[in-house]
């Protein structure tokens, strides 16, 4: 009988300790899914979101804009979607419509409460996706096709990420990258207190945090990271659209693996430098001579034919495709233009304080690490994150383990009441204000400097614009000093003709995955807010009697995400009425009541406990007024056809590698089809004697799309295809090709193709 009762009792506790170690397995394998999908919105007419210049328009791509998606669930519970987005900042219209769709699909599957959708606030994208006034004035109101661009690329890519879910390990790491980001805004951090900058070695964060996403059956296929850095290394005059610096990374990533023997990881970050990032996996073609490779050139004639991008030729058959995303985080005030800020006139430094240059703020510009060429800074900044993404990725070692959560929230943030410590102790409470924006929003930042006479640093303003303003609406005195030392320049919380300026009910939200926590914030904050910010929530995730985080807690902050509301400083750098200052909306307790309101979130997520919805925020898509003319009709001279070659390479000419060629077309305004997933320019290489391989797109950097008018009315436009040859390049025969299509008088859409005559590299 004891025998039998002991061999009962082994059975029960050999049961439990299968299911304990069941349940350990759980917590530290996910199923998760990777996306990619093309976003790029109109390459022409549209202004570029981001630096507010009316004399930005977009004429043609530098590279290809993308949604790249994560999605990972515990088998049998909960998931979160984290979608990174190449464009300037997330808009809450275009939440609420991909929100809808997924609804549609799968139900209450996925909601507002787990999916983050997070810009990586390029200044190259194009405009007219938000549904407040203030952020389309400068692209003549809402622009339909940027906005339809944005949500069916952000559906697709969750779509697929959704059929890509697949059992597979997460790893994080995190490391420093030194030289990618300065702080562009200095007085307003000195500001801060000395006890709490001494705590910090530097004044921006230069920490990478970095997942690894490794298949079960296909081993590693992706990665995501954050850092800050602003996406301002394309400067306020470049025409063509473009991820800016991360999204250059994200390319250099993923052509870098898919170049790396199918995915065969390298051991050693510093082989990764010998790896091209651009140069797809062409084989060479070994001729004995020139002679030779110019008369195979000499033989072709231009033809037609449907645009094959190059990734597209790339991919294996059943792997997932590799998905790399540089995201963004705390960059409020931090700057990639790493070699200073200058006068454009004299060369020497701006005024510290101001940014001024003989008190004109329009002459103070930063300069990037390749100044004075915005695309060799672009470069740069972009493979240094690249670099330090390879090494930590190649390193990754500690595994995500635990539950998968989320909590989120609305909040009206003109009217939030915020408890705050004393002096002398005790604690108040105090309001955060209707949204407003000061007078040195105006005067821009050294990454793109304003007009007139404002200036950084002012906290007074000046009677003049004070009647300019007025004329649009005048603040109470109630706003005046809730807002203070904030001089309104424009009362944008208040004024509603014909609706909404400014946001006032902003989505806050946690993702939790295992030991990585991610804040998704509707704003930009700054270095020192963002530290506050993450410092707060680890403490109110651990110093508990939860045993549910340890001190190894991963707390990342995505930017710009979900919806957009500017900036966001500390109260002391919020005194001293720089850009970031006079941009943060709602006064100076803002990021008070952000610490609060998250500090519930993580509170929530710690016992369990759901946490109400909120005000739900307004959607506007049907008061959307757009002032942006249509394409009316597209035209080439008499007996010139759309995509007839208007300047071809010389007849029997060889280039070097490093060198560029430039072909120009008859074109039509890329508007007429925004070649999603397709490709405006394409360099193909011959393979044999009759094959013609796709070599590299208008997804590429060394490959540029141009559109021109030879007037601004005109029905007449050129695409001049520039291509800058990589030291990687294959020596052969080669051709450029372009696609459009082009609008008729009756309405009608017609697509063509040109192609130049060939030419060696070699």
């Amino acid at each position: 009988m004891a025998k039998s009762l002991r061999m009962i009792w082994f059975t029960i506790l050999l049961l439990l300790l299968l299911e304990n170690s069941i349940g350990v397995f759980s917590v530290s394998k996910y199923l998760f899914g990777l996306g990619s999908y093309d976003i790029t919105g109109p390459a022409a007419d549209v202004n570029m979101m981001g630096y507010a210049n009316t004399d930005q328009t977009a004429s043609g791509v530098h590279f290809r804009l993308r949604a790249r998606t994560f999605i990972v669930a515990e088998p049998q519970g909960n998931r979160v979607v984290f979608v990174n987005l190449d464009a300037c900042m997330a808009s809450q219209l275009v939440t609420i419509k991909v929100l809808e769709r997924l609804k549609a699909r799968y139900g209450n599957l996925y909601t507002e409460s787990n999916v983050a959708i997070s810009g990586i606030h390029t200044h190259a994208g194009p405009g007219g996706y938000l549904q407040y006034v203030v952020y389309i004035v400068t692209s003549l109101g809402f622009v339909r096709q940027s906005f339809d661009a944005l949500v069916n690329g952000i559906e697709q890519s969750i779509v697929q990420a959704h059929n890509n879910l697949r059992p597979g390990s997460i790893y994080v790491n995190k490391g420093e990258l030194l030289d990618a980001g300065v702080n562009r805004s200095p007085s307003a951090y000195l500001n801060n207190p000395a006890e709490e900058r001494s705590k910090y070695k530097y004044n921006v964060d230069k920490d990478m945090t970095l997942l690894k996403f490794v298949d079960d059956e296909w081993g590693p296929v992706g990665s995501f990271n954050w850092f800050a850095t602003h996406g301002t290394s394309m400067s306020r005059t470049n025409s063509l659209v473009s991820g800016d610096n991360k999204g250059a990374a994200a390319r250099f990533m993923e052509d870098w693996f898919d170049q790396n023997s199918g995915g065969k990881i390298l051991s050693d970050v510093s082989k990764a430098e010998e790896i091209p990032i651009t140069a797809p996996n062409i084989s060479p073609v070994v001729r004995e001579t020139h002679h030779e490779l110019h008369d195979l050139a000499a033989s072709f004639q231009s033809d037609s034919g449907k645009p094959v991008r190059v990734r597209s030729t790339l991919s294996q058959a059943g792997r997932p495709r590799f998905v790399s995303a540089f995201c963004q985080t705390n960059c409020g005030d931090v700057s990639p233009n790493v070699l200073g800020t200058f006068c454009i006139d004299t060369g020497l430094p701006c005024d510290f304080n101001h940014s001024t240059c003989g008190e004109k703020n329009e002459l103070c510009y930063g300069r990037g690490p390749g100044y004075p060429d915005e695309f060799e800074s672009t470069r740069i900044i972009g493979d240094r994150q690249f670099k330090k993404a390879v090494e930590l990725f190649n390193k990754a070692s500690e595994q995500l383990k635990g539950k998968i959560d989320y909590r989120h929230t609305f909040l009206n943030f003109s009217n939030l009441e915020v408890t705050i410590s004393k002096q002398g102790g005790g604690t108040k409470v105090v309001k955060t204000c209707p949204a407003a924006m000061g007078f040195a929003f105006a005067a821009g930042t050294t990454d793109g400097p304003g007009a007139f006479d404002f200036k950084q640093g002012d906290d007074q303003g000046n009677a003049f614009w004070r009647l300019v303003r007025n004329l649009l609406k005048t603040p109470t005195q109630e706003q005046v000093d809730c807002q203070s030392p904030k001089p309104i320049l424009l009362d944008t919380g208040e004024m509603k003709v014909p609706y909404d300026w400014a946001p006032a009910i902003l989505p806050v939200q946690i993702l939790r995955i295992g030991q990585l926590v991610i804040l998704s914030v509707p704003g930009e904050f700054t270095t020192m807010s963002g530290r506050r910010l993450r410092d707060a929530v680890k403490t109110a995730l651990t110093s508990g009697r939860s045993k549910e985080f340890d001190a190894n807690i991963h707390v990342v902050i995505a930017g710009l995400t979900n919806t957009y509301s500017q900036y966001v400083t500390t109260i002391e750098e919020y005194q001293i009425q720089r850009y970031e200052g006079a941009s943060t909306l709602f006064g100076p307790h803002t990021l008070n009541a952000y610490i609060q309101e998250f500090k519930k979130l993580a509170a929530a997520l710690i016992s369990g406990q759901p946490v109400q919805s909120g005000p739900q925020p307004p959607d506007m898509l049907d008061k959307q007024i757009s002032l942006l003319t249509p394409v009316v009709v597209d035209a080439t001279p008499l007996g010139v056809s759309f995509g007839d070659v208007n300047v071809d390479v010389p007849k029997n000419s060889t280039f070097k590698r490093g060198g560029k060629v430039t072909v120009i077309f008859w074109s039509a305004n890329p508007r007429n089809d925004l070649m999603t997933e397709g490709t405006f320019a394409l360099v193909e290489i011959l393979q044999g004697k009759d094959s013609w391989v796709p070599a590299y797109d208008d997804d590429d950097f060394c490959l540029r799309f141009i559109w021109s008018r030879p007037a601004k009315l005109s029905p007449l436009s050129y695409a001049s295809i520039e291509w800058r040859i990589p030291e990687t390049a294959a020596s052969g025969v080669y051709r450029i090709k372009h696609f459009g299509s082009a609008k008729s008088l009756l309405g009608s859409i017609k697509h063509f193709t040109g192609a130049s005559s060939a030419f060696v590299v070699g």
